[in-house]
């Protein structure tokens, strides 16, 4: 118990001690020693990676859940080593709702039959959100977070360490300074008094003694100051070593942004080729769900396209993407060799995306590349015949710039 206050007595003395300092170097009372320039850039460039890592930690984190509640919830299962329960994403959420309406609604319906195929693709949209949100957490977010719960930590207690050492050194120069200063003034007191008199008198007697006190607490003080300097030193060479340690930080979190990036653009192709996927199977069902029914004006016929079928007329290419033109009830399907391009109303037009064709009758396309493009009667409004040299086939107008 003695050992005990003795020490809670000492670690009292040096906290007081510390705070003395600190309190007169921020008041301009006490010199402060300086840590080098390439120190202070290292201290420097830490702190502003630990902020920015925050940041970037913090916001990836909203990015793979916009829920501040369901963070809130995973934060707090993470801190009691619990394991995260198993969420729904929103796009499989939404795709049961479909499935269920699709059942209920008549799954026969064209309405039920397109809820059930949506539902499908939302349903691997949310499978793809997940499998990214997994992939994102385990190679982004968790060294992110080892770097500020661990390493960052550590520097951290060292620096601290470090102002308290230079505190502790500062403290012993003050110390010898004063001293220094009373031996001086203690040695000029003392040799006022004549050589010649031999009685002293009692303030000569006085000075030597505080003289000699002086020179042992002089002695004490820069004995303080070797030692204080030396733990410094020491101190100071062990909190450079870990802020050389950043840039090692800096490597792996670059290796860990590039796979968050290829996680990323993974995640972004699943979503491209199932939403394409789906616009085909919609556009191809176009036809069954509303067979007949067009939007736009028609124009007047051109003449037959051939000897076997001349009641087939042509349209001209109306002006926005819609298809104009009416066709009877129960027209056999055109073929394609047989139709000619009409007289006037084709366009040219930009391909915007890749697309493969389903069928024999559909025209494979490219990105970027130039076709020609005309309408028929009859033909779903969602699509058009396009011609690229001597290949010709049914193309989707969503997939198209038409140029003027």
């Amino acid at each position: 118990m003695d050992f005990n206050m003795k020490k809670l007595a000492s670690d009292a003395g040096i906290f007081f001690t510390r705070a003395v300092q600190f309190t007169e170097e921020k008041f301009g009372q006490a010199e402060k020693t300086e840590l080098d320039a390439n120190f202070e850039n290292l201290l420097a460039r830490a702190d502003s990676t630990k902020n920015w890592t925050e940041k970037i930690l913090r916001q990836t984190e909203v990015l793979l859940q916009p829920n501040p509640s369901a963070r809130v919830e995973e934060f707090l299962y993470e801190k009691l080593d619990r394991k995260v329960p198993s969420r729904v994403t929103n796009g499989e959420l939404l795709a049961q709702y479909m499935a269920e309406a699709a059942s209920e609604l008549g799954p026969t319906t064209p309405y039920g039959k397109t809820l059930t195929r949506v539902a499908e693709a939302e349903k691997h949209l949310g499978a793809a959100e997940r499998d990214f949100i997994h992939t994102a957490s385990i190679n982004f977010l968790t060294p992110l977070r080892n770097f500020l719960e661990g390493d960052w930590k550590t520097i951290s207690k060292e620096r601290r360490l470090l102002q308290n050492r230079r505190l502790d050194l500062d403290a012993c120069k003050a110390r010898l300074k004063k001293a220094k200063a009373a031996e001086a003034k203690a040695t000029c007191e003392g040799d006022t008094v004549p050589d010649f008199q031999e009685t002293r008198p009692r303030n000569y007697i006085l000075s030597a003694s505080a003289s000699a006190l002086w020179n042992d607490e002089v002695d004490k003080a820069e004995q303080e100051l070797r030692v204080a300097q030396t733990e410094f030193d020491r101190q100071a060479e062990v909190t450079r070593l870990l802020l050389e340690g950043i840039s090692s930080t800096h490597v792996n979190h670059l290796r860990c942004l590039h796979e968050f990036v290829e996680s990323q653009t993974t995640y972004y192709a699943q979503c491209y080729r199932h939403m394409l996927d789906l616009q085909k199977q919609l556009g191809s069902s176009q036809g069954a769900i509303f067979p007949g029914t067009f939007v736009g004006t028609t124009e007047p016929a051109s003449p037959p396209l051939s000897s076997t079928s001349p009641t087939t007329t042509v349209a001209t290419m109306p002006v926005g993407p819609s298809v104009a033109g009416l066709a009877p009830a129960g027209e056999a399907a055109l073929c394609l060799e047989e139709v000619a391009p009409p007289a006037s109303g084709t366009r040219k037009a930009r391909v915007l995306y890749d697309y493969e064709a389903a069928d024999s009758s559909e025209l494979a396309l490219l990105a970027d590349e130039l076709i020609t493009v005309y309408s028929l009667p009859g033909m779903d409004p969602d699509w058009l015949i396009g011609e690229r040299g001597n290949k010709k086939g049914k193309v989707p107008v969503t997939y198209l710039e038409l140029l003027s």
